[in-house]
């Protein structure tokens, strides 16, 4: 048996360690869920699925309105980010004009805007929007190419 030291060309067999057989394993970073295929191509500016409908929605306050309205306007963007058709939905306010705010909506289809209007947090914007909002604009589109 050759020692570990006259292998290595050492004169002394003090630098000389024993590797064991199994190595600890490295410790990995815990992984975000992946989002639905659609939400990812969605938000990185990619082509939409099919059915998939944009909503842009420009809303003006009424006089001393502008912090209530942010405020619940806000409110919205969690729980509706969460729904199952949502693929975008973010909140702009505007730099020439800033008592305006745009809602960058894109949903799977109509019919998951449509149950949108239908959750909790939609009816709770909707009873109380007309008391914030001095006028509001919204137009479907869909995305051609």
């Amino acid at each position: 048996m050759v020692s570990c030291a006259a292998v290595i060309g050492l004169a002394s067999g003090a630098f000389c360690a024993t590797i064991p057989a199994t190595m600890p394993k490295r410790k990995t970073k815990a992984r975000r869920p992946a989002r639905p295929k659609a939400r990812r191509k969605a938000a990185s500016g990619g082509k939409l699925p099919k059915d998939a409908v944009t909503l842009i929605v420009i809303l003006r306050p009424r006089e001393g309105q502008e912090i209530l309205l942010e405020a619940e306007l806000r409110a919205l963007i969690g729980p509706t980010r969460k729904e199952e058709g949502c693929l975008t939905y973010e909140l702009y306010r505007a730099l020439d004009a800033p008592r305006g705010f745009l809602l960058h909506e894109v949903w799977a289809s109509r019919d998951a805007h449509t149950e949108h209007m239908h959750t909790p947090h939609f009816l709770r914007w909707n009873a109380g929007k007309d008391a914030l909002l001095a006028s509001r604009d919204g137009t479907f589109w869909k995305q051609i190419a």
